[in-house]
């Protein structure tokens, strides 16, 4: 498990493939100048419920890898990624599609 750190206080444990597609998604979007919200939900350990943050290109990120090795990235889990981001509700989780045809992911953790 990967950890997704926002400001130095918000942070969120995250599947480290799950989190290499997040990061590709967030930094995209930040450097076209492009903010939006981020929302994950908390583990029922700390609580549960859910976080989010507000990102924008001033904001200062940390995306820390459990493992080392770099996971293949899906294309079709980016796009899915990226149409949440570009919503009202902003970026969410999504489950990575299985097929070559999928347009979006089923949410994952976001009621």
């Amino acid at each position: 498990m990967g950890k997704f750190v926002y400001e130095g206080n918000q942070k969120v444990e995250i599947d480290d493939r799950a989190l290499h597609h997040l990061q590709v998604v967030m930094t995209t979007k930040l450097r076209r100048g492009e903010p939006f919200l981020f929302t994950w939900r908390e583990d029922a350990s700390i609580g549960g419920g859910r976080s989010s943050v507000w990102m924008h290109p001033g904001c200062n990120l940390v995306f820390k890898y459990s493992g080392g090795k770099v996971p293949e990235l899906n294309r079709h889990w980016i796009e899915a990624l990226a149409f949440t981001a570009n919503a009202p509700s902003g970026l969410y989780l999504v489950h990575e599609p299985e097929n070559v045809g999928a347009e979006q992911g089923q949410a994952v953790g976001v009621s």
